[in-house]
């Protein structure tokens, strides 16, 4: 985020972690004498609980031979059914929760990509249905692609997505909260709630970086992402837990809206393929509590091994499952009828579940990089086992023989190729347009906070050469330059950036990481120079004029900063840091009532804006006015407790208003939450000094002396290393960064 005291850019964090194959350290053991068929059948009126687990593969499961000790979901398994065959019809987060929750493919919903796009008002989703039948409905979700904004609020009674935002620019992260807090709110709700209910709850944990929390972080250290499973499982154990012990019989649906490739294919993360290892999903239903004995095996917490009664009753089915039957599947289980414009079907029935039942063909796409990146669109098929992408280099795989999807079939039987290419046109499918206006800060959030998010022409044909096979190993050397960024290794983050723009001029990502690598490593010179240079080849990207604006505006040329960004944000929905840098130039020009007006422009498209506020807030500052400034500061905390440059700002007034202390407590807020905060960081040191608490202070002057970038704080790093010095003494002046 960029404020008026302190200028911070952003760039997009990818993983570099790569599939190892590797044996699990938990050995997961299922003994089954046979498949057995589980007890599914409607119950009128039986509670619903959704729980979708983010960027979960369908191989990472202990039931379905994963790495990840799950015992919670193994056991939900063995008393249900487990579908080994189960696919999205999406690579990313939004479109594929809204095929979830809609019953609908990404062409008839409307949603094909995280950003820019809304649900349509009036469309029907699982708990409009439910709302309508008398049921109280709650979703809670931990991440910011499924934020309210986006549309899927629709038929909620509550709608939880109070996840804050991120924003230290080396972290690299999309704003959310770990699945030990949603599953708390949902079990909390359930609790107070004994009406029925459909509840659904989303957990974001597996997706990249992958972090797990103690004890799985030594457990899984050589393969986090595993660690994240085993971490999740354990999180929502209890709230299974309540339900199996509930008297009102819930059906239970587990799944996941897209997998990881953990390096398939070439590719690190997910949202530019849609091979096996990102579409492929587990799919668990079952139903729990209610009168009668429990359907479970015997559970036994992880210690090393997890095992099943060979009687546990868990039944597999291998039929061709997929997003679009949720929603149907949900509806039969609680007597409703199931709409007929629908294209998916129940899953209910046991005949559905057999081996015999009708293969149902199902519809697959990855739009992330034509929208992003000006790539080809990628869309196609699955018919049973055949599975057809369509792109420039057409592909055809038989998952039955070859699941590991290494042998390219399309050519080799011209026949079997125009059968399954006359199958995907048979969906009658439209490619995106150009992308409708984003919500300005909802983009400016998806674009810093995890997810590319541009604005690429859309071209009437794509060549070989735009087709994400040959261009994925650019993607990887992106993801390779934030790494590099991270490890303060700028001169070959920059080498790999400079291969990407080599290789490919139009990639606007490529030109921003590198004026920001050049930025934060202070060459603030070649930041600006990088920016004019993609200008110059044409590339018409939004976030490079509004990232160019803001670095003039804090090197001296805010004149030119003004005259470049005026133009860009006279749109009625302009581009939110267009707007952000446009009112720093205004500020840094001396025309601060023009600076005040932009930002109050920028709080009228979002009341909820943190940006905002906190730039009036310093604003306010600036004319001593520390009531409002106070006021301002307190509501970016409340809209964003997650903000250091709020707890900044508070930390600054409450030192102008007598209370030293207090502005102890924030700036130290302040650097907790971003180490890279240098403004508060040195307020905090001399705050410290000021109160005779030099020992507190020397690790905070001697972090600003090693971290500060010298472009920005020369004078302020002369006076830390003097301060540091054995002889000096006394208390600094009041030399506050505002």
């Amino acid at each position: 985020m960029t404020t008026v005291g302190k200028h911070s850019s952003r760039v997009l964090r990818g993983s570099a972690f790569l599939f190892l194959a590797v044996a699990a350290a938990a050995a997961v053991v299922f003994l089954r004498g046979r498949n057995a068929q589980a007890d599914l059948r409607p119950i009128a009126n039986q509670n619903v609980l959704l729980i979708t687990i983010d960027t979960l593969r369908a191989d990472a499961l202990g039931s379905y031979g994963g790495q990840a000790a799950t015992p919670a979901l193994d056991r939900l398994a063995a008393g249900g059914v487990r579908f080994d065959f189960a696919h999205a019809h999406a690579v990313l987060t939004l479109p594929s929760h809204t095929s979830i929750l809609t019953g609908r493919y990404p062409f008839q919903h409307g949603i094909r990509d995280n950003s820019g796009y809304r649900l349509a008002p009036d469309a029907r989703t699982a708990a409009t249905v439910l709302k309508r039948a008398g049921y109280a409905t709650a979703a809670f979700v931990a991440a910011f692609p499924l934020h309210s904004r986006f549309g899927l609020n629709q038929g909620f009674d509550v709608y939880d997505d109070r996840f804050g935002e991120t924003r230290a620019p080396t972290e690299f992260v999309m704003p959310e909260r770990p699945a030990t807090t949603v599953v708390a709110l949902a079990r909390a709700w359930l609790a107070a709630h004994q009406e029925r209910s459909f509840t659904w709850v989303h957990v974001f944990d597996p997706h990249a970086p992958y972090r797990p929390p103690p004890p799985y972080d030594t457990q899984y250290a050589s393969r986090p992402y595993y660690g994240e499973v085993a971490a999740t499982d354990a999180a929502l154990a209890p709230l299974l837990d309540d339900v199996r012990r509930s008297p009102k019989a819930t059906v239970v649906i587990v799944t996941g809206d897209h997998g990881e490739a953990l390096g398939d294919h070439g590719e690190d993360t997910h949202g530019i393929f849609a091979y096996e290892s990102t579409l492929r999903i587990p799919l668990i239903i079952a139903e729990l509590g209610g009168p009668g004995p429990a359907k479970a095996g015997r559970y036994e917490p992880w210690t090393g091994s997890v095992r099943l009664q060979a009687d546990s009753g868990g039944e597999v089915s291998s039929v061709a499952a997929r997003h679009v039957d949720i929603l149907p599947t949900l509806l039969d289980a609680i007597g409703q009828a199931i709409p007929g414009d629908l294209p998916g079907r129940s899953l209910l029935p046991a005949a559905e579940r057999r081996a015999a039942a009708s293969p149902r063909a199902s519809y697959f796409e990855a739009m992330a990089g034509m929208l992003n990146r000006g790539w080809a669109p990628l869309t196609g098929v699955l018919a049973d086992r055949d599975k057809f992408i369509d792109l420039p280099i057409a592909e055809r795989y038989d998952l039955a023989a070859d699941p590991a999807e290494a042998s390219n079939l399309a050519g080799r039987a011209a026949e079997r190729d125009r059968t399954l290419a006359a199958s995907l046109r048979a969906f009658q499918s439209e490619l995106p347009g150009q992308r409708p206006p984003e919500d300005p800060d909802a983009a400016a959030r998806l674009r810093a906070l995890g997810y590319v998010s541009g604005d690429a022409p859309i071209k009437a044909r794509y060549t070989d050469a735009d087709d994400p096979k040959t261009l994925v190993d650019l993607d990887r050397e992106i993801h390779r330059g934030v790494d590099l960024f991270v490890a303060k290794r700028f001169a070959e983050a920059v080498q790999a950036y400079e291969s990407v723009i080599a290789r490919r001029r139009d990639m606007a990502i490529a030109y921003r990481h590198l004026a920001f690598v050049h930025w934060e490593s202070g060459n603030v010179g070649a930041a600006v120079a990088v920016l004019e240079r993609a200008r110059g080849a044409g590339v018409a990207h939004g976030g490079i004029t509004s990232q160019l604006g803001a670095y003039l505006a804090e090197t001296g040329r805010a004149a030119d900063a003004v005259r470049l960004l005026q133009p860009v944000t006279g749109a009625a929905t302009p581009d939110i840091d267009a707007l952000n840098a446009l009112g720093i130039a205004y500020a840094r020009s001396g025309r601060s009532t023009d600076a005040r007006a932009t930002f109050e422009r920028m709080l009228s498209l979002n009341p909820e804006s943190a940006m905002a506020l906190e730039n009036l807030g310093t604003l306010d500052l600036e004319r001593n006015d520390l009531q409002t400034a106070g006021r301002r500061f307190a509501q970016a905390v409340l809209v964003d407790p997650f903000s250091s440059q709020a707890q900044a700002g508070v930390g600054v007034v409450a030192l102008k208003t007598g209370d030293p202390r207090a502005a102890i407590a924030a700036w130290t807020k302040a650097v907790e939450l971003d180490g890279t905060n240098y403004d508060a960081l040195y307020n905090l040191a001399m705050a410290l000094l000021r109160d005779n608490q030099t020992a507190a202070a020397r690790p905070y002057l001697e972090r600003f002396l090693r971290s500060a970038p010298a472009a920005f704080y020369e004078k302020d790093l002369r006076d830390v290393a003097a301060l540091l010095q054995p002889a000096a003494s006394g208390a600094p002046r009041d030399n506050v960064k505002r």
